[in-house]
């Protein structure tokens, strides 16, 4: 077949939903650009220009581009090297009542830049409820799990104990952080609206005869008709792609998040604590049939990194401008752009598959934390010494000798870690022998961690108030199942 001969996007093919994959698609970019001509000329006609109901109707009835029209535009782009001058020789074709007056006064950004700002206001409302039940789902998981003691890890290297419940709220907090991200993005976002070929509004004002607010009441029709609130005041040629920076830093940062999170998992199915799902016939090696590779954790930590890098090209790009535009920035917006969303979609459609089964292993967990408890008990130790009446100096000595004898056992000779059983041999311990499984509890161990988890997590936590606005969505939310 054809599609095997030519090279596909992975994003598209592989990773992403179809509701972001038809968004940037050619048909939807095409099919807006006529619509932005369509409110151009109804709002010059409401307006009083002489442009008549059959010329209105003609381009309504042609919102759909057919395969015919894209071969028209193609054809024509070819022999102009112009995209839009293209598209209005074929949507003049298909409304020929109209032809004369599409794109009457505007130039090439009122369609490329205003488009543009639509489909990152609709990106943003695909990805922004899917992110909310990513949290939902990881919120579930905390609460289930806001009991269970695990090692905590400083430096690489376990320091005292948490709760899984706890550290899955580590995650769910910047995730949080990228949702109001991308909610801020998106209420920051304007429309450039009718500005004309450097911001000034002069081919408007020269059509209207000189009459401001005729100019001005064309840009408010328009930034209405499109779905926004508001038109940037300001703009050169295009919008400034300052836009582009802004919600490129909230996409990046979901990506540095996603790869945070992914390393996570994957050290902890390293220590064999947490696995993410594995299916019944899925392979983990193809050499090795024992391995059970966690390929979702390391593709979250690969796309995510494509994402972070991605956004930086926003930044490069808004550099490169020099005074009203140049057209450097085109070709680069025109595929990073669309990949930025796809990126942070398959992320998010990805992360949900992983936190929807996510599997905990108790038993490994208890081992790992038996053989570093006794180390982290000695404080508790010496406390308990010091309440029998003992020297606080004492103890510690004491403490400090029997410890590094029983490290040795384990670095050296590579036993278990017999700690306890030395101190329960040493006469100066006796005050304490019969409360030292009371002391090496691991629920006393976690501090507050189970009672965190619940003021984050329940009703009234910050969790739920940021989830307050997605509950309709959220209601309907399913479990997504990846292609590959």
């Amino acid at each position: 077949m054809e599609k095997y001969s030519i090279y596909h996007s992975p994003l598209g093919g592989r990773y992403t939903g179809r509701d972001m994959q038809e968004l940037f698609s050619s048909r939807r970019r095409a099919e807006t650009w006529r619509l932005l001509w369509l409110w151009l000329a109804e709002g010059q006609q409401q307006l009083g220009l002489p442009i008549s109901q059959t010329a209105i109707d003609q381009m309504r009835s042609h919102m759909t581009m057919s395969d015919r029209d894209f071969e028209i535009a193609e054809t024509e782009e070819k022999r102009r090297r112009h995209d839009v001058m293209a598209h209005v020789h074929a949507f003049g074709q298909a409304a020929p009542e109209a032809a004369g007056i599409i794109h009457w006064g505007a130039t090439s950004c009122y369609v490329t830049d205003n488009a543009d700002l639509i489909f990152l206001r609709d990106g943003l409302d695909i990805l922004r409820p899917k992110l909310a039940g990513v949290i939902q789902k990881l919120s579930d998981f905390a609460q289930t799990n806001k009991n269970l003691a695990c090692l905590g890890y400083t430096h690489g290297q376990p320091a005292q104990l948490t709760t899984m419940g706890k550290r899955a709220c580590l995650w769910i907090q910047d995730l949080l952080m990228d949702l109001r991200n991308l909610e801020r993005a998106r209420s920051d976002l304007r429309f450039r609206g009718v500005k004309g070929t450097v911001g000034t509004q002069a081919s408007f004002l020269q059509i209207f005869k000189g009459d401001h607010e005729k100019v001005e009441q064309l840009d408010e029709t328009v930034t209405k008709k499109a779905g926004f609130d508001s038109a940037f005041t300001i703009s050169s040629q295009t919008y400034s792609r300052k836009i582009d920076v802004d919600v490129g830093h909230a996409l990046g940062s979901l990506g540095a998040t996603c790869q945070r999170i992914g390393g996570d998992i994957r050290h902890l199915a390293m220590f064999k604590e947490l696995e993410e799902p594995f299916e019944k016939d899925q392979i983990g090696s193809s050499a090795m049939a024992y391995k059970r590779n966690p390929m979702r954790s390391e593709r979250l930590c690969s796309l995510g990194r494509q994402l972070v890098n991605l956004a930086h090209n926003t930044e490069d790009t808004f550099a490169a401008q020099w005074l009203e535009r140049s057209l450097d920035d085109s070709a680069v917006r025109r595929s990073s752009i669309p990949e930025m969303f796809l990126s942070a979609d398959a992320l998010i459609i990805l992360l949900n598959n992983i936190c929807s089964g996510l599997v905990v292993y108790p038993a490994a967990i208890k081992r790992r934390i038996d053989e570093e408890l006794p180390f982290m008990a000695t404080e508790n130790l010496i406390m308990a010494m010091v309440d029998t009446g003992g020297s606080r100096q004492d103890a510690h000595e004491h403490i400090r000798v029997l410890s590094y004898e029983a490290a040795a056992q384990v670095k050296i000779h590579g036993m278990d870690n017999d700690l306890i059983e030395r101190v329960k041999k040493d006469p100066f311990f006796q005050p304490i022998h019969n409360i030292i499984p009371e002391l090496l509890d691991p629920k006393t161990f976690v501090g507050r961690a189970p009672q965190q988890v619940e003021k984050f997590t329940e009703a009234g936590g910050e969790v739920q108030k940021a989830l307050r606005a997605y509950q309709h969505q959220l209601a309907s939310a399913q479990t997504t199942e990846l292609r590959v």
